[in-house]
């Protein structure tokens, strides 16, 4: 399975529209959407599937008039397609390299374990394919229940994720550890698989999703969350997770380099729930990370340390606080295509 950090030809949204729980807030969160497609633009293109076709031709129609006035790269690839959600990350396809070809896996998606419904997302990436918006990589079904944002890629062959998501009865029941390792190195070709045990996010709907906690930044390099008020409830278990970072070891033997990223201040919605705000839910694309900020003192923090750690690439911050009233962030409504799949 390539790394994020690999050349991409698009990055996939699934549009919010009246049908989904964005309703009462489409003013607010469409704005959120449009940031992420015009910053992708100027990199790549975008592929945006919709159910209403009307708003997914103006979308179509704007975003190219905004990229060729501005003379950028990136074009859009609309498609019409139901969805029940916006969650990209979880129910878009996976890429892996499988004798020097690419392949798109469709793994199954049950809504984190049946939470909420979800036919419509898991014929998703399927309705994209019928429509050519793939080109000429093919989509293979997996039985298997695995969301993008559950598991990381080195690009190497070793896969980081949670046990408190992967182990989760609700989405593979009859599997154990031994049998999900199994099953991501004949899918994913995983060589080395990091489990961690410890780690969780307030008001987080995935079962502790990896990308709301640590990422590769490089093979050798681990960005995670870190949490310094002993008064947080996040404060152990971040602390438990860190020291098992410091004991995972690389293919060749030797620690990761591991990046700490701040702890937002606590953001609650209008019923006093803490909502998921993680610095860890960026997303790398060709030449850029967008990062997500949330209006809070830690936003100029944790673009500094991003700056440190993508040195190559430009830090461009979306903001997000709207998508986290709906429990997740920026790379949760992303998904990155690899480079050579997606063709305006």
């Amino acid at each position: 399975m390539p790394a994020e950090w690999a050349p991409q030809s698009a990055v996939m949204l699934t549009w919010p529209h009246p049908g989904t729980d964005w309703a009462d807030i489409l003013a607010e969160v469409e704005p959120v959407f449009l940031d992420i497609a015009r910053a992708t633009l100027r990199f790549e293109n975008v592929l945006i599937s919709c159910e209403h076709v009307a708003r997914l031709q103006e979308l179509e129609r704007d975003l190219n008039d905004f990229a060729l006035r501005n003379e950028l790269p990136g074009r859009v690839i609309a498609v019409p397609a139901p969805a029940d959600d916006t969650w990209a990350r979880d129910h878009g396809p996976l890429a892996v390299q499988r004798d020097g070809q690419l392949e798109l896996l469709d793994f199954r998606f049950n809504a984190w374990g049946g939470k909420f419904d979800w036919q419509k997302d898991n014929a998703l990436n399927q309705r994209i394919a019928d429509t050519g918006a793939f080109g000429a990589t093919p989509l293979v079904p997996v039985d298997f229940v695995l969301e993008g944002g559950s598991i990381e890629s080195d690009g190497a062959g070793t896969i980081l994720t949670t046990s408190e998501c992967l182990l989760t009865p609700t989405r593979n029941p009859t599997l154990d550890r031994t049998a999900i390792e199994n099953m991501l190195r004949e899918t994913l070709g995983a060589e080395q698989v990091h489990w961690l045990n410890h780690g969780y996010l307030a008001g987080d709907d995935t079962d502790s999703h990896i990308d709301t906690l640590a990422r590769f930044c490089q093979r050798d390099h681990i960005a995670y969350v870190r949490c310094t008020n002993p008064d947080d409830e996040h404060y152990g278990a971040f602390r438990a997770m860190e020291e098992e970072l410091q004991q995972f070891r690389q293919a060749d033997g030797s620690p990761y380099r591991l990046t700490a990223l701040p702890w937002p201040d606590a953001i609650h919605d209008e019923e006093g729930q803490r909502l998921p705000a993680t610095y860890a839910n960026f997303l790398i694309i060709n030449g850029a990370v967008l990062l997500p900020v949330y209006d809070v003192p830690q936003d100029t923090e944790a673009e500094q340390i991003l700056a440190g750690i993508f040195p190559d690439r430009e830090i461009i911050c979306i903001n997000c606080r709207p998508l986290i009233g709906q429990h997740g962030s920026l790379h949760c409504v992303t998904m990155q295509i690899p480079e050579g799949v997606v063709q305006p």
